[in-house]
């Protein structure tokens, strides 16, 4: 519930961007979950411009349009990766081939095999 509250004081100062940065991390496996689902609800309704950092590769995958992979120290984009997967997005699709495929170019690339 904090972290609602949280959202949705941040919502009302009226901005057409909202930075999250890592707003999941501290939740267990079911409020993350319940969560994600809450914020897409929010975008869909509000249409603002929302950035999320994150270092779960599935909820960036789940969440954004865009997945940006930084590099170490000096951060800079490593990969930028539109994502293409329909909407509405559900956790059940982390099972699928596309989501699978995205999620491997991800990994390769937070590994540093994409260059």
């Amino acid at each position: 519930m904090r972290q609602r509250v949280a959202f949705l004081r941040t919502v009302l100062t009226g901005g057409s961007v909202l930075l999250l940065d890592e707003p999941f991390g501290a939740l267990d496996a079911l409020t993350r979950s319940e969560m994600h689902e809450w914020l897409l609800g929010l975008w869909e309704r509000l249409s603002v411009t929302v950035v999320l950092v994150t270092h779960d590769v599935e909820e960036a995958l789940l969440l954004s349009d865009r997945v940006l992979v930084l590099s170490p120290r000096p951060g800079r984009v490593v990969l930028s990766h539109e994502v293409r997967l329909p909407r509405p997005r559900h956790r059940v699709m982390t099972v699928s081939e596309a989501f699978v495929r995205d999620k491997a170019l991800l990994l390769d690339a937070i590994h540093g095999v994409v260059s």
